[in-house]
């Protein structure tokens, strides 16, 4: 580091710079110079070279030595900070340019009510900065920002890293104007099996949902998704509560139930973290297997299976036995390609959900 430094045409002297020219002047080496100030040689240089702060214990020293009162030295060390900082939160800026270029900032008006800024970029950040209440947009391209990045996520683009950084933040961030009772696994367990008998009531079954998770102390939050971040939820310890999010890039009921309770498995499991696409593992796979067999019992999904009957009617019969909704009998179908997914004649089975944002 120097003991000056020059930014916007001002130039901020260290109070080493004129601590150089005193030694200088005073005819002393700096070995003497330092013993006459009651300081180590060693201090004195990292002082001249700027390379340490003035502290306030060497600035009495001074004051004393040489008559000058300790508030010019402090006043010297201020300055030079100040100017460091500015230079540092330009060079910020500029870095956090390079990650805002993944950024659309529509989609933060649109949903969250962002002020509309047209062609000006940094008051663009400036917002979305305070919107996800962090010091700098840079710090979403970190894994495990906000929440674990399992092993097989390793070769996710940066632009994906950041972007799901985003959901999760912004989830965490709700989750944390909610007051909640604190997290009960029990009381949890028994609201997964209430949201079961949910999946036909798709117009009220969020509101219902959403109390008995919070009475079990897990708050649970859908958004909008961000294009490009590839997640299907997240879970995340939040206080003494959970946080489970969920998005809607593919909230088709079968998905949307599937992605539910994969996330809930996850919480069950004692497993947190951001839930990818194609991601692996056996993490992955406890909580798939824990979705599947919550939404469709293992055993009379076999015996269904068995009768090798796919059509509308059979599938709105078994759903209708189990108490499910029959898409997310089909999804299942198809997910084990029993039934093909661009078979036209099962679209009255299917039902897709919309996400509306409240600002």
């Amino acid at each position: 580091m120097s003991n000056y430094i020059e930014y916007n045409d001002t130039i901020a002297f260290h109070p080493g710079y004129y601590i150089k020219e005193i030694v200088e002047e005073s005819g002393l080496t700096q070995e003497d110079f330092a013993k006459r100030l009651d300081t180590t040689p060693k201090n004195l240089s990292l002082l001249i070279r700027g390379e340490q702060s003035l502290s306030i214990d060497i600035a009495m020293k001074l004051s004393r030595m040489i008559g000058t009162s300790v508030n010019y030295w402090l006043n010297l060390q201020n300055a030079y900070d100040a100017l460091i900082a500015e230079f540092r939160s330009e060079r910020e800026l500029a870095e956090e340019r390079k990650v805002f270029e993944y950024f659309d900032y529509k989609f933060f008006r649109d949903n969250y009510g962002l002020p509309d800024l047209p062609r000006k970029k940094d008051e663009q950040i400036e917002e979305i900065r305070k919107f996800l209440n962090v010091a700098t947009l840079t710090v979403l391209s970190k894994r495990d920002m906000a929440v674990s990045f399992r092993s097989s996520t390793e070769d996710l683009t940066e632009a994906s890293t950041i972007k799901a950084n985003v959901m999760v933040q912004i989830a965490t961030n709700k989750a944390l104007e909610v007051n909640a009772p604190k997290f009960n696994k029990k009381k949890f367990e028994e609201a997964a099996k209430y949201a079961l008998t949910l999946t036909k009531n798709h117009e009220e079954f969020y509101p219902l949902i959403k109390k008995a998770f919070w009475e079990a102390g897990v708050i649970f939050v859908i958004l909008p998704n961000i294009a490009g971040s590839k997640t299907n939820g997240a879970t995340k310890k939040v206080g003494d509560n959970i946080m489970l999010m969920v998005n809607d890039r593919r909230l088709n009921a079968d998905s949307f139930w599937f992605t539910l309770f994969h996330e809930i498995g996850h919480i069950i499991n004692g497993d947190y973290g951001i839930s990818f696409e194609k991601e692996t593992g056996a993490q992955e796979d406890a909580a798939n297997k824990f979705a599947e067999d919550s939404l469709i019992p293992s055993e009379q999904y076999q015996k269904f299976i068995e009768c090798a009957q796919f059509d509308l009617q059979s599938i709105r019969q078994f759903a209708n036995t189990i108490d499910r909704d029959p898409g997310i009998v089909l999804g299942r179908l198809q997910n084990d390609k029993k039934v093909d997914f661009n078979d036209w004649t099962m679209k009255p089975l299917r039902h897709k959900y919309k996400v509306k944002t409240v600002i």
